[in-house]
């Protein structure tokens, strides 16, 4: 097998420039290309850092780093390997791109200039004027010869009168011939200035004068300033040869370049990446290595490489388990804000469009796809779990023809504005301003999703083949005013994890059992699940720990910002995840790093995603947008459109005194027995458990009732009227 590897070649040879052969790689790696001074000028950017502390890398001096070989200059590594024709960032797909971003900076260098004009006149001016005082001064100095007095005085402290003699004779020499030479300049001057003032045209004036203020203004600046500022700071970042990346996996030990078989090659010119913010190259590794060991050893290559293990990425190659891509990014990408979302043009979106989430690593767009799929989001508190799934939301508001169902369990006023479109609200666990009875209310609000499945489905199956072909849910049908029952409904539920920890293990198992059912058969149906939390493990017992763990696992989107540790991100993300190497606990800390994290499940690529910003002015303005496009269509259903839940007007409190009837107490099971018998439109199926979490989250205590020579737990009738008063009050 050995005898047909290729032969190594020495990459060296092929360099344009190596300063010194003799230095190790971590030294060539800041090798120098000489530029003119023109070119340099042209560049109009400066440096902020020097990485390498690199005395010959001087942009003064026309001598500047190079971010990679020159493709042009390097030939193949492998063979069958060939320069691109047309380069990357001038192809088609990058091309508008590349004439998007060099707008821009025009743009931006112009506007730039533009405004400071008066300044660089007042400077150009003030240049000129010491430009000209130096000119006269180095002049006269030319003359005077000043140096001459100390030969004079060397030659007088030694008393050699002969020497001194020879000195001062060549000195009145000098200066009688240099002033000559100035006088006919300035007679020159004098005669000549007048003469081409009234005899040269205008234009050629001005030029002449422009040129001789410009000399005088540059002569005469001060060191280390220019005429004008710079408009673009572009950032150092250290040069990517191929001697660096070989050391980098060789140190990783990922091969050995010193035998045939273990060498490590390349699959691919090196090149800057199409948005120019890195250095990609593609690996072939020895024989025997694969992608598991380079996922590996990613921090390691990140070390050889001399950079941050963020700057470095991976890409799995299709046609080989040797190899791979590896993309070297300038700067740490993830400490680049995405920007603010693109809804803020509170134009009408589609939910069977994909949503613009975020950007790559690569700075790539990342869409997601919320159609047929659950999407779980987790991470530490304050790291951006809720502005992500408000983004979701936001974008699922802008289409009209969707329903949409928000349960805030941490009760918090991100989701206030929600009211504006939601179809339902429900805030909190206990009952509190926002919501009186959030249990009730959620309860209510599942069973109305459930409906909404069956409806759908029955109507689907009911519907003639030329309308659904394929008895499935279409664009069309969801936006048919005939059928309201098609609406594609998103249901949102932020903390979720609190409504399988209520005090009630009875409301715990429900809770469970019905957003179980509504994961496992929504989606077909046009139901999307938005679910969020901090605490992703180790919620409940027993039967609501294995729905809890059932409700998290069965989410096809996964979305883990920063996690506490490994434990919680594989929780998120799921076992197979980390396995692949993705850990949200490893990902970076710090306030530039919210928002952050992985996507996994949308796709074949598992993108370290930067999300696009809505903050909560964003969010109102999006929501005003959203309302605006719902009463122009007439779509505004629910709690928006002033409908109270069919619950929602239940009054528990009042409803288990009306039942008490002349009793002054009662058991627990005999007032919910009573409930179901006198109410059953809204206690139809109610547990004695249920009715006392309920009660007692209204600060109704639960004391010993003893009744037919039975002692067991229920209410007084007296607790009730003081809970009533309190909550009128």
């Amino acid at each position: 097998m050995t005898e047909n590897l290729p032969e190594p070649i020495d990459l060296d040879a092929h360099r344009t420039r190596r300063d010194d052969d003799s230095r190790p790689a971590d030294e060539t790696a800041g090798a120098v290309v000489p530029l003119s001074p023109g070119e340099v000028e042209r560049m109009d950017t400066a440096y902020e850092i020097a990485l390498d502390g690199d005395a010959d890398d001087d942009p003064a001096t026309g001598n500047v780093l190079v971010p990679v070989d020159t493709p042009g200059l390097m030939l193949p590594v492998q063979e069958g390997a060939r320069n691109p024709i047309i380069p990357v960032h001038l192809r088609p797909g990058n091309l508008r791109g590349t004439v998007r971003r060099a707008l821009v900076r025009s743009g931006h260098v112009a506007a730039f200039h533009a405004v400071r004009t008066p300044w660089y006149g007042v400077k150009f001016t003030w240049f000129a004027g010491r430009g000209f005082t130096r000119l006269v001064r180095n002049q006269v100095n030319w003359w005077w010869v000043p140096n001459s007095f100390a030969l004079e005085q060397k030659a007088a402290d030694a008393g050699e009168l002969r020497e001194w003699e020879k000195i001062h004779r060549q000195l009145k020499a000098t200066r009688m011939w240099r002033g000559g030479v100035l006088a006919v300049q300035n007679v020159g001057l004098l005669i000549g200035a007048p003469i081409a003032y009234t005899s040269a045209p205008g234009a050629a004036l001005v030029a002449a004068g422009a040129v001789a203020a410009g000399a005088l203004a540059h002569y005469g600046r001060p060191a280390g300033q220019t005429l004008i500022g710079t408009a673009v700071v572009a950032p150092r970042y250290r040069k990517l040869t191929s001697d660096v990346v070989l050391r980098a996996y060789y140190a990783a030990g990922l091969g050995n370049p010193d035998k045939a078989d273990q060498q490590v090659t390349f699959g691919s010119i090196m090149s800057r990446d199409a948005s120019d913010t890195g250095t990609q190259v593609v690996i072939d590794l020895p024989w025997g290595k694969s992608w598991s060991d380079v996922l590996k050893s990613r921090e390691k290559i990140a070390s050889g490489l001399d950079v941050h293990v963020r700057q470095v990425f991976l890409t799995e190659d299709d046609s080989s388990s040797r190899r791979h891509v590896l993309f070297v990014a300038d700067k740490d990408p993830l400490a680049i804000p995405a920007g603010r979302t693109d809804m803020l043009d509170g134009k009408q979106r589609s939910i069977w469009e994909p949503m613009r989430l975020g950007k790559d690593e690569r700075d790539r767009l990342v869409e997601l796809s919320l159609m047929w799929f659950s999407v779980l989001v987790g991470a530490q508190p304050r790291k951006g779990k809720t502005f992500t799934a408000r983004l979701v939301a936001l974008h699922a508001a802008l289409d009209p023809y969707v329903k949409l169902i928000v349960v805030d369990g941490k009760k918090s006023p991100d989701w206030l504005g929600f009211r504006k479109v939601a179809h339902r609200m429900v805030f909190g666990e206990l009952p509190n301003p926002l919501d009186d009875d959030p249990i009730g209310h959620l309860l209510a609000v599942l069973d109305e999703v459930l409906e909404h499945i069956d409806k759908v489905n029955a109507k689907l199956t009911s519907l003639p083949v030329d309308e659904c072909e394929e008895g499935k849910l279409t664009p069309a049908l969801a936006r048919d005013r005939r059928y309201p029952e098609l609406r594609v409904m998103v249901l949102v539920m932020e903390e979720f994890q609190v409504y399988f920890e209520t005090a009630s293990q009875e409301v715990n198992k429900q809770v469970a059992d019905k957003l179980s059912k509504i994961l496992a058969i929504g989606p077909s149906a046009g139901v999307i699940l938005v679910s969020s939390s901090q605490k992703p493990s180790g919620v409940g017992a027993g039967d609501v720990q294995r729905l809890f763990n059932r409700y998290r696992d069965n989410h096809t989107i996964r979305f883990a910002l920063k996690c506490g540790n490994r434990d919680v991100s594989m929780a998120v993300l799921g076992g197979d995840a980390y396995a692949e190497g993705y850990d949200a606990s490893s990902l970076p800390v710090g306030e530039k790093f919210r928002g952050v994290g992985y996507l996994y499940g949308a796709s074949d690529h598992t993108p370290t995603v930067r999300g696009f910003l809505a903050d909560g002015k964003d969010a109102d303005k999006i929501l005003d947008a959203a309302r605006k496009h719902r009463e122009r269509l007439g779509t505004l259903t629910g709690e928006a459109a002033g409908e109270e839940l069919a619950r929602e007007s239940r009054d528990v409190l009042a409803d288990i005194l009306t039942v008490l009837g002349a009793d002054t107490a009662a058991h627990w099971e005999a007032i919910a027995g009573r409930l179901a018998e006198q109410m059953p439109e809204q206690y139809d199926g109610t547990t004695p458990d249920a009715i006392s979490a309920q009660a007692r989250a209204l600060k109704v205590p639960s004391r010993d009732v003893k009744r037919d020579g039975v002692n067991r737990k229920g209410c007084r009738a007296a607790d009730i009227r003081a809970a009533m008063d309190r909550r009128n009050a």
